[in-house]
């Protein structure tokens, strides 16, 4: 089974684009989707695909306190 960074990392590939460009996500996740140009509505629809994908639930509070890709992916693994 793939781990979950290359899980995000597929998922935010087939997903999410700025200005019709994919997202170039650096080596270390360190990147904000919102600061990368992802808009609040397309995070959202994200979100959901993330907790479906994932098995998991997700509240805005939680949207809210992941800063990072890279703290997405721990958030995750962390169950």
């Amino acid at each position: 089974m793939a781990s979950t960074e290359d899980r995000l990392r597929s998922l935010i590939a087939e997903n999410l684009e700025v200005d019709g460009k994919p997202i170039a996500l650096p080596d270390d996740l360190n990147i904000s989707l919102m600061e990368a140009g992802i808009s609040s509505v397309d995070l959202v629809a994200f979100a959901k695909l993330v907790a479906q994908e994932f098995e998991v639930k997700f509240t805005l509070e939680d949207c809210g306190e992941v800063k990072s890709v890279r703290d997405l992916v721990n958030r995750l693994d962390e169950g």
